[in-house]
């Protein structure tokens, strides 16, 4: 008779291979499609419903636990009013075209300082290199709120900046930075040959960025400066510290006033989310307008 061993056979070489292999593409096929699903349109909105259900709830609880008297009723007479002369805006709004007006003067100005940063690194001076570099790192290096305490309590004095002034010349600064890392990957995105071609038809420097470099490059700018764009007016807020009239400090003077603090921050949260998502989906319209193909 055969006698057989107490101890079981194990599986063949080839067969467990095989096993390990179906088991590591099960696993792969399914985070993939968790990927998926991830990535797909409904999820992440359905993921965003949650996320801000959980919060206004969450809100709404610690609220009535301490005993808040929600007054949204009030809030309507703060965005518009109807009276005897016509339909009238509000605070709220008149603060938020106060934002969007003190962002486009920051924005303008941050973009010729960015680009005069830029052309200055690129200059290949050795002065005017080093200058770039030491503003740009100055400038990432000190927070926004300690830049601004700086501009407004410090050199404003000296030079007789305004609270409205002093806030202009604090988020150009503060952007200015970025913006001039825009125009410089712009630049040199831009193939070496047009500057050999334009350098041997006579074109002076100068020329060269005007007519040849800087329409190129545009296509490359366009939308980081765009969303940068997006990222001053959500750093417009900060200006609130010294009273600047902007939609942050409208929102505070009225809180102080009617002491409807939930309500008003919600107001100004919702108002900022709105134009920043505006913006935001301009953005991606150039993006894909922009993209560059490789």
């Amino acid at each position: 008779m055969a006698k057989f061993s107490g101890q079981a056979r194990s599986p063949a070489p080839g067969i467990e291979r095989n096993g390990r292999r179906t088991e590591r593409s099960r696993a792969h096929a399914a985070s993939r499609l968790v990927r998926m699903l991830l990535r797909s349109k409904p999820v992440a909105i359905a993921l965003y419903a949650i996320v801000v259900y959980l919060i206004v709830r969450a809100s709404l609880t610690g609220a009535e636990s301490m005993g808040y008297n929600w007054q949204w009723y009030r809030i309507p007479a703060y965005v518009y009013s109807l009276t005897d002369d016509g339909f009238q805006f509000g605070e709220i709004v008149h603060g938020l075209l106060r934002s969007i007006d003190l962002s486009i003067k920051a924005f303008v100005l941050a973009t010729l300082v960015g680009l005069f940063i830029a052309l200055l690194r690129l200059s290949g001076l050795l002065v005017g290199s080093g200058v770039a570099r030491v503003y740009l790192e100055f400038v990432r290096n000190i927070p926004l709120l300690v830049l601004l305490y700086l501009i407004y309590y410090v050199i404003g004095p000296i030079f007789r900046f305004d609270r409205y002034l002093a806030a202009i010349i604090c988020l150009a600064v503060y952007h200015s930075a970025t913006i001039s890392e825009i125009f410089r990957a712009g630049i040199n995105s831009v193939p070496k040959g047009q500057w050999e071609a334009a350098k041997s038809i006579g074109m002076s420097t100068a020329q060269c960025y005007r007519f040849i470099i800087l329409p190129q490059s545009i296509k490359v700018m366009l939308p980081p400066l765009t969303n940068e764009a997006v990222q001053l007016i959500k750093s417009s807020a900060i200006v609130s510290v010294i009273a600047v009239a902007e939609l942050t400090t409208i929102g505070r003077n009225i809180i102080s006033e009617t002491y409807m603090s939930f309500e008003i921050w919600f107001t100004v949260a919702a108002v900022y989310l709105v134009v920043t998502l505006i913006l935001s989906m301009g953005v991606s319209g150039l993006e894909r307008r922009f993209a560059v193909k490789t």
